[in-house]
């Protein structure tokens, strides 16, 4: 630490040695005998100054400095002289006083008011603050008054070596392809250091390689990494630590250094060729294996990662090309044999294969070292295993006519056991196919038979499955499918497509086209229908009607003369014979039914009754069926008035006793008491009229008219409840008027069958006569109209 010191203080002092000498002979011509003087005189004292020197010496000018200088972080017993200020005003008296303002002035820089010498008083950082702007004046020391105007200088702070290089972005992290040639650029670092980069070597870096040689190299200026060594393989070695130094003072001794890490990873190229694990491989696989089932896997390694270690597997030769085939797992790369087409243990039991894995990116940097493949031998072996019966065809068409007898036999199906074993087999027929049973099979052959009667009209086609099974293991079974198609033969005979109803107008015309009918058959000829119509031999010699076949297949229907009558005739009845032209030919008898219309002019019909005749000339049907409704609407509102005529006439009460019932309304609400506060209205209460409102009775009209009764003054709130609807109880039972009033409603069917019998005192033993209302003047007036109604009642049966 001691020589790094020394060393420092001479890089420090050597240039300041150097400038002394330079300027010191300057100096000593100067007219001021300061080293750092600064002066500032007035021109009036520069004039004076040059007056007294004209005799003997030439006139000169003096050094003008506006610069100072200090070292930074300097330190010693006393402050440090940075400078002298001098006036050539000053004759060496005190009359003159310095003064000092700006940055530090007073804090970091003192001067002395005096002679003018400025000190620093702290250590000074040139990375800190490098320069400070100061002012001065010389002032009259007696009234302060500035002598001349003020100079401003500023104080430098000279940089010394104190700052070692940073590399502020370390550590770093870089990648390099492998097998890369020597001077493949890697990276470049940077380093800073805060000392001046124009003063001195303070600042002057150069770079060098502490560790990771002979691997890397790096330029001494540019911090810029490259490989060092060829042929550098990442499967050997993958990552490098390399440990870079910034050395200041241009890598001289005495220099101060900095080091930062960078960590160098190989990045993998494909320079190695897939290799199978193995060269041989064996496997097995059952003969009843499902197709694209894999059988087996193969691996052929790389030494490579990534897109570089990626291979595809192909089979490039082997007697089972077509059988097998070959894919690759994306996750795992290994190489996936599955089987293409069925395996037949009985046909071949082995199959050799040679399979090759191939890289999909190839490098052709690299082409030179070899073909990046390799194959392997595969050998598969195929083992037996019990297999189901196979039947000779994979689907069986049968036909039989729908009039085949009972038994007999329609087809046969045939199938084998394809083991060395060959194991019986027997058949059955699976009889969800054949729900009604209409053909067996024979478990030993195979012949399918008709168990039931066909008919082609009803199901032309039958889908049954057949079953065989091995009778040494049932649990080997197939099926195949057989159709049976049902032959068409003549069974049926030709009828009326539908029920034919013709009409013939009494003006009809001779050889007029009464009707056109056609026929169908159910049956289905290869040739098609061809029907042939005639009419009964005791109906040939018709008089009225005759028929003619059209060329379409249908028959015309033609009157023989006109003039035909309803009163006379009204309906006829042809029968027709129809007949089919197959083997053996079918016929069947129809009868066309002819009725007998009148009709208009153009020949529309009109009416085909007879008791149209009885209608007057030109009332038609509807016009009668109009008038008709007309009447019965008439008829329901005659009746309905009445009715309602009826019901306003009958009396409110009914005095009789055998009308009279008994209305029971039942009230299943109660009230909260009087702290229910919610379930009436207390201003109501206090005021139930309005205001000093009238409410007149709409049922019925009173006899006698009573004066509107004055409203009573509304109650204040604090009011007892209790005593308020006794005071309106009281005024209710001396107003006629005033509500509730009485309402009696009638029902007209009173419950029979009770066992408890009926509650009601109507229609009881107990008859009105028995009973006593004179007690119902005694509850009040709203109770003396209902015994007056009831002392009626008694004088009316008395009478």
């Amino acid at each position: 630490m001691p020589e790094r010191l020394t060393e420092m203080l001479m890089d420090t002092w050597t240039p300041l040695i150097i400038l002394w000498i330079t300027v010191l002979p300057s100096i000593y011509m100067a007219p001021m005998n300061q080293s750092q003087v600064l002066p500032s005189g007035s021109s009036t004292g520069l004039k004076r100054l040059n007056e007294e020197q004209r005799v003997l010496h030439r006139s000169k000018r003096g050094w003008v400095w506006n610069q100072m200088f200090v070292l930074e972080e300097f330190s010693g017993p006393e402050p440090i002289l940075v400078g002298r200020l001098h006036t050539d005003l000053d004759p060496g008296s005190s009359k003159i006083k310095y003064i000092l303002s700006g940055d530090g002035a007073g804090t970091i820089f003192v001067i002395n008011d005096k002679t003018g010498d400025i000190h620093a008083m702290k250590r000074l950082d040139r990375e800190e603050k490098a320069e400070y702007t100061l002012t001065a004046q010389a002032v009259d020391r007696d009234t302060n008054q500035p002598l001349e105007p003020p100079s401003e200088f500023i104080i430098k702070v000279q940089d010394i070596n104190d700052n070692a290089p940073e590399f502020v972005e370390g550590p770093y992290h870089a990648t390099v392809p492998e097998m890369s040639v020597v001077g493949t650029f890697v990276t470049k670092v940077t380093a800073t250091d805060a000392d001046d980069p124009v003063y001195g070597n303070s600042a002057k870096l150069v770079y060098s390689i502490l560790e990771g040689q002979p691997y890397f190299s790096i330029e001494p200026h540019t911090a810029i990494i490259k490989t060092a060594l060829p042929n550098m393989d990442r499967e050997a070695k993958e990552e490098y630590f390399v440990v870079i130094q910034a050395k200041d003072m241009g890598g001289h001794m005495g220099g101060l250094s900095g080091t930062t890490t960078v960590t160098i990873t190989l990045t993998d190229v494909n320079d190695n060729p897939p290799k199978f694990a193995q060269s041989l491989y064996h496997f097995s696989v059952m003969e009843d294996v499902a197709l694209g089932e894999p059988i087996g896997r193969v691996k052929a390694n790389d030494l490579d990662i990534g897109e570089n270690a990626k291979s595809s597997y192909d089979i490039i030769e082997g007697d089972g090309m077509d059988i097998f085939e070959i894919t690759t797992d994306a996750q795992t790369q290994d190489g996936i044999i599955r089987v293409r087409k069925p395996l037949d243990f009985e046909t071949k039991k082995s199959y050799t294969l040679k399979v090759e894995a191939a890289n999909i990116h190839i490098d052709p940097r690299f082409l030179s070292g070899g073909p990046f493949k390799d194959t392997a031998t595969v050998k598969i072996v195929v083992e037996d295993a019990d297999e189901p019966p196979v039947f000779s065809s994979p689907t069986y068409l049968l036909e039989v006519h729908e009039n085949a007898a009972l038994n007999s036999v329609l087809g046969q199906v045939t199938a084998h056991d394809p083991d060395v074993s060959s194991s019986p087999i027997r058949f059955s027929i699976d009889r969800h196919t054949d729900l009604e049973r209409q053909f067996n099979i024979n478990a030993e052959d195979g012949k399918i038979t008709l168990a039931t009667p066909l008919d082609r009209e009803t199901s032309t086609w039958h889908n049954i499955t057949i079953v065989a099974t091995e009778t040494r293991n049932h649990s080997q079974v197939s099926r195949v499918p057989v159709a049976i198609k049902v032959l068409d033969v003549n069974d049926n005979a030709p009828e009326f497509a539908s029920e034919h109803e013709a009409f013939l107008c009494e003006n009809g015309k001779p050889g007029q086209v009464i009707q056109i009918v056609s026929a169908v058959d159910k049956d289905d000829p290869k040739n098609g229908h061809y029907f042939l119509y005639s009419l009964l031999p005791e109906m040939v010699n018709n008089p009225n009607f005759t028929i003619k076949k059209n060329e379409d297949n249908t028959l015309s229907i033609l009157a023989k003369h006109s003039g035909f009558s309803r009163q006379k005739q009204e309906v006829y009845l042809l029968p027709i014979v129809i007949s089919d032209s197959g083997t053996p030919p079918m016929s069947s008898t129809s009868t066309l039914t002819i009725r007998v219309c009148g009709c208009s002019s153009d020949g529309t019909v009109q009416s085909c009754n007879v008791e149209a005749y009885v209608l007057p000339i030109g009332l038609s049907m509807g016009a009668l069926i109009a008038i008709l409704a007309c009447i019965i609407l008439l008829l329901v509102i005659v009746v309905l008035f009445v009715t309602l005529r009826r019901h306003k006439n009958e009396p409110l009460i009914i005095k009789d006793d055998e009308d009279v019932r008994e209305n029971i309304i039942r009230y299943d609400d109660e009230g909260g008491g009087e702290e229910d506060t919610e379930a009436f209205d207390i201003a109501t209460l206090q005021n139930p009229d309005g205001i000093n409102g009238f409410l007149p009775r709409k049922d019925i009209k009173p006899d006698l008219q009573f004066m509107p009764r004055q409203g009573l003054a509304p109650v204040p709130n604090g009011v007892d409840v209790d005593e308020f609807i006794n005071v309106r109880l009281h005024e209710a039972d001396n107003d006629p008027t005033a509500p509730p009033y009485d309402s009696i409603q009638i029902y007209g069917y009173e419950g029979k069958g009770s066992a408890a019998g009926s509650l009601s005192s109507l229609e009881s033993s107990t008859s009105d006569s028995d009973q006593n209302f004179d007690y119902l003047s005694e509850w009040g007036p709203r109770f003396k109209r209902l015994g007056e109604l009831y002392s009626v009642g008694e004088s009316d049966k008395e009478t």
